[in-house]
């Protein structure tokens, strides 16, 4: 079941907080509870994808991103993704989630959390790619830009790492092939 207790509790917890530039990090803590492990007694990894909603939405708010979804009728959605695990997440632990855009192309927002523990080792790590939404299908990155009052002419310069995985993602075949 989607936490929506927890997204409550964490909008709230910062509804107050300041606003950040459009690059800017949202840091949040979470607990892993009982209904968030597997068989190993650790976060699942699918669990894992369900947490970070729980920065990213307080992480779009805080960039004002929120209002011009709702102002526009526009929607947000995951256009793909890449995790990374390192370190177990066990029961009752406690961690830092790290939340925020690294850049944009034309159609697409590339987003960037992490999850570290007390001992400051980073437990895993995702690329998301996400798209906002509207009637016509994706809308361009320019518009959005200018819906949030952002200067279209300053685009940071994504990074290697994430220009390479943007290349593995479109040679990848679609729609997969039926054996």
């Amino acid at each position: 079941m989607y936490p929506f207790a927890r997204m409550i509790w964490q909008l709230y917890l910062h509804r107050k907080s300041p606003p950040l530039p459009l690059t800017g990090t949202h840091v949040s803590y979470h607990y892993c509870l009982p209904w968030d492990i597997d068989l190993w007694r650790e976060l699942n990894n699918g669990r894992t994808l369900t947490l970070y909603d729980l920065g990213r939405i307080p992480l779009a708010g805080r960039v004002g991103l929120i209002d011009v979804l709702r102002r526009n009728r526009w929607g947000l959605t995951m256009a793909g993704a890449s995790v990374r695990y390192r370190r177990r997440v066990r029961a009752f632990e406690r961690v830092e989630m790290r939340s925020r855009l690294i850049g944009w192309d034309a159609r697409f927002m590339y987003l960037e959390q992490s999850m570290w523990n007390a001992r400051g080792e980073c437990a895993n790590h995702i690329l998301y790619r996400a798209a906002v939404t509207g009637r016509a299908g994706i809308v361009p990155t320019a518009d959005l830009l200018a819906a949030l009052g952002q200067d279209r002419a300053v685009t940071p310069a994504l990074p290697d790492w994430v220009c390479a995985w943007i290349g593995a993602d479109d040679a990848r075949p679609w729609p997969p092939m039926q054996e």
